[in-house]
């Protein structure tokens, strides 16, 4: 089903997952993105803050937007167009191993006043590990198709 402005109503959930965290790849993003050694080396790792190695927070970010993409929202008229994030907050650290699981909360929506044939939808992002902990949020906004913008 495609879904449109008026199908992502406030209140509205979708839940997504569950996604593995393989240790290869988590070494493979940091060696390309963030090449710190508490995400490259088992033993940097351990002596670090984390007291073991862990994921990237941008390599979690991209695990949820994966998730995100393989979500209901993936059905979306016009497809994912992302206009902003905010309040990215990283909580617990990502481990090689762990299982994430996402939700992607309607927080509210607009019509555009420029383009009446779009509206901005506000989603509220939560993944979590495989122990119910939050790990990642965000807020941002979505370039969302309406269905019927002449209104007939």
């Amino acid at each position: 089903m495609t879904l449109y402005f008026e199908d992502l109503k406030p209140g509205r959930v979708f839940k997504a997952g569950p996604l593995q965290v393989e240790p290869a790849e988590v070494h493979d993003f940091a060696s390309k993105y963030d090449p710190q050694p508490f995400h490259l080396d088992e033993a940097a790792g351990a002596a670090s803050v984390f007291g073991s190695l862990v994921a990237s927070g941008w390599q979690t970010a991209a695990y949820s937007m994966r998730m995100l993409a393989a979500s209901e929202l993936n059905s979306i008229a016009n497809g994912l167009v992302g206009l902003q994030i905010d309040k990215l907050m990283w909580h617990q650290p990502v481990k090689p191993g762990d299982t994430l699981t996402a939700e992607f909360d309607v927080m509210g929506r607009k019509h555009s006043r420029s383009r009446p044939a779009f509206g901005v939808v506000q989603l509220a992002w939560r993944t979590f590990n495989q122990h119910g902990e939050l790990v990642m949020s965000l807020e941002n906004a979505i370039w969302v198709a309406v269905r019927d913008p002449e209104g007939k």
